[in-house]
Order: C-alpha cells, then sequence, then structure tokens
C-alpha cells in the first residue's frame, strides 16, 4: 500500500480534546512525566545566566558530538566519527536529513504497517513514496528479508524498539536486513529513539552491522527532554558534508540551550532510575491491560502497549472517542499507525506514574463490565 497524501496525526487531537476534562486520565501521548536528570537543569540555569544564545554550527556542539560517539562507544563497540553526528531540532529534523540524503523524488520508502505515523508524512513532504509492509504478532512485529524481496526499495526505515507495538528486533534479524539492504544498493535508516528504554534485553544500533546506515535518536525519551526539541542523526562518511548543506537550509542549528543542557544528560545513575521506573510501569499496566483486553505480545521496550479490542469494537476511532467522552480515559487509536488491522487496536502509554494509570484501569475496568 502506498500512502498518496500527508493524513493528520489522530493522537495530538485526542491530547486536545482530553484537556477539556480535568480528571481526564492520560494514556495517549508518548511524552514522559520525568523531569531530566538535575544535572541537565543546572546547566540549562548556566547556560542562561553565560548569555549561550547564538548559533551552534550546523552540525551541533563538538563536546556533545563527542559525548553520542563515547555513548555509541561504551553502548554498542562502535567507533564513529564526530562529524558523522548532527544535532537535530527534535528527530524530526533528523529523519527530514536521512530522507533527503537518501531519496529523491518518487522514490520509494519501505516501512512497516504500523508504525509511526509521521515517517510517511515526513515522505510526502519530500514527494517520496510510501510503501508499507504489514507485520504482526505471527512474525514478532518485525520487518523481515522474505517481506521485502518483492518490492523495489530505495529505502528501508525501521524502528527499534517500535512505536506503537514495543517489539525489539532481534540481533540476528537486523544483521540480516541491514546485509540485504547493503547488498542490494537500499539505504537503512534505524530509529533508535527509544534505546535506553528496554527491560529485559538491550536493543543492538544498525551501526553494528553496518557503516552505511543512518541511526537516528534524541533526548525526548529516555532522557526525559521532549520539550528541549533535540534529536541527532549518524550519517555515513561520504554523506557528511551533503548532511551538513541539508542542515544549513533547514535549520541553521539545533537548539543552543538544549544543546548546553545534553551535555549533563547522560547521567547513567539517573538514567538507570528512570528505566527501574518505567518497567515497573510497564509491568503494572501489562498485567491490569491484559485482563480486559487480548494483549499480542509484552512490550520489550518504549512505553506503550498495543491493546487489541476487537472484543468491544472494530473501530478504534470510535471507540477512543468513547472511552473519552464517557470515561475520561485517552488513548491513541491504532488507525494512526496504519491500516494493517490497526482498527481492533489502541495504543496505551504508560507515560504517568502507577497511580495515576490505576484510576484509568478502575474507569475502564467498571465501563467495559457495564458496557457489555
Amino acid at each position: 500500500m502506498r500512502c498518496k497524501e500527508m493524513s493528520s496525526f489522530i493522537v495530538m487531537d485526542i491530547v486536545k480534546e482530553a484537556e477539556k476534562f480535568e480528571d481526564s486520565i492520560h494514556f495517549e501521548i508518548g511524552q514522559p512525566d520525568l523531569p531530566p536528570s538535575p544535572k541537565v537543569k543546572k546547566a540549562l540555569h548556566v547556560s542562561i545566566d553565560e548569555n549561550r544564545f547564538s548559533y551552534t554550527q550546523s552540525h551541533g556542539l563538538i563536546a556533545l558530538r563527542e559525548k553520542i560517539a563515547q555513548h555509541y562507544a561504551t553502548t554498542y563497540n562502535v567507533r564513529i566519527d564526530i562529524d558523522q553526528i548532527f544535532l537535530t531540532p527534535g528527530t524530526s529534523g533528523a529523519f527530514l536529513i536521512a530522507y533527503a540524503l537518501t531519496l529523491k523524488g518518487g522514490a520509494t520508502l519501505g516501512l512497516s504497517d504500523p508504525s509511526y505515523p509521521c515517517y510517511k508524512n515526513f515522505a510526502h513532504l519530500l514527494d517520496i513514496k510510501s510503501l508499507f509492509m504489514p507485520i504482526g504478532k505471527e512474525d514478532d512485529f518485525e520487518l523481515h528479508v522474505k517481506d521485502l524481496k518483492p518490492h523495489q526499495l530505495d529505502a528501508l526505515q525501521i524502528s527499534s524498539p517500535a512505536n506503537p507495538t514495543g517489539n525489539i528486533y532481534a540481533k540476528e534479524n537486523l544483521q540480516a536486513l541491514v546485509e540485504y539492504c547493503e547488498k542490494q544498493n537500499i539505504a537503512f535508516i534505524s530509529d533508535e529513539l527509544y534505546h535506553g528504554l528496554t527491560y529485559e534485553e538491550n536493543a543492538h544500533s544498525a551501526l553494528e552491522f553496518g557503516k552505511n546506515v543512518l541511526v537516528i535518536n534524541g533526548f525526548s525519551k529516555y532522557y526525559c527532554m521532549p520539550g528541549q526539541r533535540l534529536g541527532w542523526v549518524i550519517v555515513p562518511k561520504e554523506k557528511v558534508r551533503h548532511a551538513e548543506i541539508v542542515a544549513q537550509n533547514l535549520f541553521i542549528s539545533a537548539p543552543t540551550l538544549s544543546q548546553y543542557g545534553a551535555l549533563e544528560a547522560f547521567d547513567e545513575a539517573y538514567l538507570a532510575e528512570i528505566k527501574t521506573e518505567f518497567k515497573a510501569r510497564r509491568d503494572y499496566l501489562y498485567t491490569e491491560l491484559s485482563q480486559l483486553f487480548e494483549i499480542d505480545a509484552k512490550p520489550e521496550g518504549a512505553f506503550y502497549i498495543w491493546a487489541n479490542i476487537s472484543q468491544y469494537s472494530n473501530d478504534s476511532f470510535a471507540f477512543a472517542k468513547e472511552l473519552l467522552e464517557n470515561i475520561h480515559v485517552a488513548t491513541t487509536p491504532g488507525i494512526d499507525f496504519g491500516s494493517n488491522g490497526t482498527a481492533h487496536y489502541l495504543r496505551f502509554a504508560y507515560t504517568r506514574s502507577i497511580e495515576h494509570m490505576r484510576e484509568g484501569i478502575a474507569r475502564l475496568r467498571d465501563y467495559l463490565s457495564k458496557r457489555g
């Protein structure tokens, strides 16, 4: 299936509607409620006091790119040159750079269905065709080489851990996909924004298996800095100059204060606490929702649960509206993420406290038992 036009981002409409109710319970938006490390906040204050309001170079601060490079060396045993790293205004800027580097107008980008809705919308803006390949519980919500072979692709994008399913690509499969794409001259783009938020096993980076991949990450999820709008993209060495030109024209540079704050984001002791908290939330919500809906797979990472609502409805948008209007519980309709059976799913985000979610579960249990 090809995407012909840019679609709305339904979850943001749900967020706006939920704001009308003072007692809304929020399962809809993928934004952590936890603050970043206190070291980040201190660094932001210092940066303001020192009047750091000018542009940085388009690549971003050298010191921050050095920290990111060290992170990849420590975490994945991967060595990258800091010139390959570009700081961007959120991961949105990173996706635009990645697409501009690898795809011309009319080219085809392969995506899974379901997947994050903005991928296809960014592609649409650049006159790139999106080709969706269905995934489900039978294949662990992963694309495989067999899924790619019938198609003529110019680029493939995967996300691991994934939004909306929370699955992680197995090491062997990720390696096979990277190697296949390199042999077929298909650009490989890996969205690794939820790395760090993994609960049993760590996720592998595509950089472990190929030098020509483009990897995207950022500070909004694991590092709890969504409003600072700071992401990064790692590009192959031969594309550095092209990426620099694209970045200069798209946004000049990423937000300066955010970059200085992010210098302190790699606070491992604090991040360990973040991970522990989200695992506890995952375990709680998975246990409770499993009693109300069919859950195809326990999420391995990110902070989402993909819940099958078929016993109640075959229209996820109507069902989400029903829950919001009747019991003020906000969820994200599955149709936000594609068309492969997504009308039968809601996405629940565990980005609020267990106390907050407990109230939502109580409302859901009572409402669904009466609704039948």
